[in-house]
């Protein structure tokens, strides 16, 4: 037989219970503050639920009833330093932290509410409804709550979604040197998402302050969490990553706080991330002002046990029972809660003149200017005033030929030596003398602690750059060593880094630079080889950069680094080991954001080009003699699109060939070419032409992959077929 030796976890692991003597010996000023919390957060909850009765609240009201206690018990004790993150469910996060940047000192239950917390709550109901002077414009509503100044840095709406964000937070607060943590908020269907595991292991790995709150409500919609997983005790996933748990109940503010503090004292002394359970319930359905009875999935009696463990009623019973506290004045702190939110609601709202007697409607002046709809989705640029532009013509420094690769790391080199705020992190960025393809040779070892490895974890470690890029101390560059990892982490690059800037109202800065390549014809196969091109430009939000020489990549790079926006930089590992001319000793200078660059003029044809399809066009077009102009994109988005120079070469020659390697059903020259026809219909004297692989991804097969890629022999056909089209029978020059 086997010996057997049990194993320990080495994190400790422990339910934490309030007792008789936690309850004598805690602060009047701290049940006082967690009293009043509580019954703002309801008061505010219920006139939302009543406000979507009333049809008023377009998208949904995810009302945190019942869930008070976990919010205000592990938030009254944070300091202004600290931040929170939330998720769809968040109303209570955001308003306890917003109070507790308010009343630092804390709240009297026993006083008038203040005009401070007033303005909070019609701020807050106003996001809620969508209206102008929400925190993020209307633009959040219920499930995007941002206030960066009182460290309520936001409320997600995907299910773990902003769980790597907080952890780029908590990054940037242990680099800067603070003692700051971060909390981020999710429930019991959010700890079986992939974003949420990754997260807690990169934490745990590099000791980040963040702590991971398990708001367990018991219920994912209408899935109960014994039907999900097979260890519904939810703080025990913490001791899979090295993590100290709590398990507390959370319908007890008290033993929230206490657990809290436990853990802040682990994170601030440096020790690395805490997970705290707390068991909460809603009272009412995923959406709405209905009990989860009404469909179904729970019945009253459970209901009824929970409700009546309800943290407002526990906190009232405690502090009357060593009157700090009398039942008349906890009553009439609910009735100026009722009063305050009446006033709110008055301040948004107006008699509906074509509803009927009683019936209410947004005050129209209030809601957001239908032409706000596209601002902020990338920043004004503003950041590139007094930035030397210079091109290769006019490069004062001396040039000569330089390998692709090593261009690459040099301005790197020489950014993250002029700027501290700089940090590379990604799958061996620090190992194999500068990552897998050199392209971070002596980082790791000139800039320790900038210079990041990371797990394999993409989700995890892009949406934790993202998070840094948010917090605006420090300016990530993130590597993908293929982009066809892009779809393991679409989630935090699409809907997070893409969107939040104007998810939030427009005005968040988001600088962060992702890197990856193009690696067809290294024979990688089908989910090492895309082209990310088409899939990042139909995601606004992301500017797109695509050098196709040393001296563009140097200039490109620089500027978006510069940039305020997340940007793209696609290489190609054809580029890596070519030649070309590049600075020797100049890394300063930036190219134009927006800028295209003419490689060669003539009168037949446009051809639009980038990467290394720019050489293999300029081939194609030496072996045909075509006169053709030659654009370069440089600049692939859509905000960044260089019109001005596309349009006039159109407008000259009359005809468009678009030339790119990769597949067809991602190419990025099939919305390009709409644009050109919707913009230069009456300039073109046939349909917009294109260059692009295959249908299907490229192969590992060495012909299959070929077949599947252009190169300079399909652009030689495609070059033909235009002039054929010209009327050339032989598709020659005329």
């Amino acid at each position: 037989m086997p010996e057997l030796k049990p194993l320990t976890p080495r994190a400790p692991w422990v339910a934490l219970n309030t007792t008789e003597q936690d309850w004598a010996q805690a602060e009047p000023a701290l049940l006082g503050t967690l009293l009043a919390h509580c019954h703002l957060i309801r008061g505010f909850e219920e006139a939302v639920l009543a406000l979507a009765a009333e049809g008023l609240v377009h998208g949904p009201a995810h009302a945190s009833i019942g869930q008070e206690g976990g919010a205000a018990g592990s938030i009254v004790g944070l300091g202004a330093a600290d931040g929170v993150s939330g998720s769809h469910r968040g109303h209570h996060q955001f308003l306890s932290k917003a109070l507790a940047y308010l009343c630092p000192q804390g709240i009297d239950p026993g006083a008038e509410i203040l005009p401070p917390v007033q303005a909070l709550l019609r701020r807050t109901l106003a996001e809620i409804l969508g209206l102008a002077q929400g925190f993020c414009k209307g633009r959040g509503g219920s499930m995007h709550l941002r206030w960066p100044q009182a460290g309520a840095l936001g409320t997600n709406a995907i299910v773990g979604g902003g769980v790597p964000m907080a952890a780029g937070q908590a990054w940037a607060n242990r680099q800067a040197g603070s003692d700051a943590v971060m909390v981020t908020y999710f429930g019991d269907g959010a700890i079986n998402i992939g974003s949420v595991l990754e997260t807690m292991n990169l934490a745990a790995a590099w000791k980040l302050p963040l702590c991971f709150f398990i708001e367990n409500n018991r219920y994912a919609v209408a899935t109960s969490v014994e039907e999900i997983t097979a260890e519904p005790r939810l703080s025990a996933r913490g001791l899979a990553f090295n993590i100290p748990s709590w398990h507390v109940d959370g319908m007890d503010p008290l033993a929230v706080h206490l657990a809290m503090q436990a853990a802040l004292r682990h994170m601030r002394a440096g020790k690395g991330p805490t997970l705290i359970e707390a068991d909460v319930y809603r009272f009412f359905h995923q959406n709405g002002p209905f009990p989860g009875s009404a469909f179904g999935y729970r019945s009253k009696e459970e209901e009824k046990a929970w409700r009546d463990r309800d943290p407002l009623a526990l906190l009232a019973r405690r502090m009357t029972q060593r009157k700090l506290i009398t039942q008349a004045q906890v009553d009439a702190l609910r009735e100026r809660v009722a009063a305050a939110m009446r006033a709110a609601v008055e301040g948004l709202l107006e008699e509906d003149p074509d509803a009927g007697e009683g019936k209410r409607r947004i005050r129209q002046e209030l809601w957001p200017a239908a032409d706000f709809r596209d601002v902020g989705i990338v920043g004004d640029l503003a950041e590139m005033e007094g930035a030397r532009f210079e091109e290769q013509d006019d490069h004062a420094g001396p040039l000569g030929e330089r390998k692709f690769i090593d261009v690459v790391a040099d301005v790197m080199d020489r950014r993250m030596a002029c700027d501290d705020t700089i940090v590379v992190m990604g799958e061996d960025v620090h190992r194999l003398k500068g990552g897998t393809n050199g392209a971070t040779r002596g980082l790791g070892e000139r800039y320790p602690g900038r210079c990041l490895g990371t797990p394999i974890s993409e989700n995890a470690f892009v949406g934790l750059a993202g998070g840094v890029a948010l917090d605006g101390r420090y300016k990530p560059v993130v590597e993908f060593m293929y982009p066809d990892f892009m779809w393991v982490a679409a989630d935090q690059v699409f809907n997070q880094i893409g969107k939040v800037r104007h998810m939030f109202g427009g005005d968040d800065a988001v600088p962060l630079v992702l890197r990856t390549k193009v690696a067809m014809g290294t024979g990688y196969g089908s989910q090492h080889s895309m082209d990310p091109a088409g899939i990042f430009a139909t995601s606004p939000g992301w500017r797109i950069v695509a050098p196709s020489n040393p001296y563009d990549y140097v200039g490109l790079m620089n500027a978006a680094l510069q940039c305020r926006d997340p940007v793209l930089v696609i290489e190609h590992v054809d580029l890596y080991n070519s030649t070309g001319i590049g600075p020797l000793e100049d890394y300063d200078y930036l190219l134009p954001v927006g800028r295209a660059a003419l490689r060669r003029t003539g009168g037949a044809v446009t051809v639009i080009a980038y990467l290394s399809m720019v050489h293999h066009a300029e081939q194609a077009l030496e072996q045909t003699g075509i006169d053709a102009d030659l654009v370069d994109l440089r600049w692939l988005d859509r905000a960044s699109l260089d019109w001005q120079t596309i349009e006039a070469s159109v407008r000259k020659t009359n005809n468009v060939l678009i030339v790119e390697q990769g597949a067809r059903g991602t190419s990025y020259g099939g919305w390009l070419a709409d644009e050109i026809q919707r913009r230069c219909f009456d300039w073109l004297d046939q349909p917009v032409q294109r260059v692009t692989g295959g249908l299907a991804s490229p192969s590992i097969s060495k012909v299959l992959e070929r077949a599947a890629a252009a190169r300079t022999e399909e652009v030689v056909e495609g070059l033909r077929q235009v002039m054929r089209n010209k009327g050339e029978p032989d598709g020659q020059a005329g």
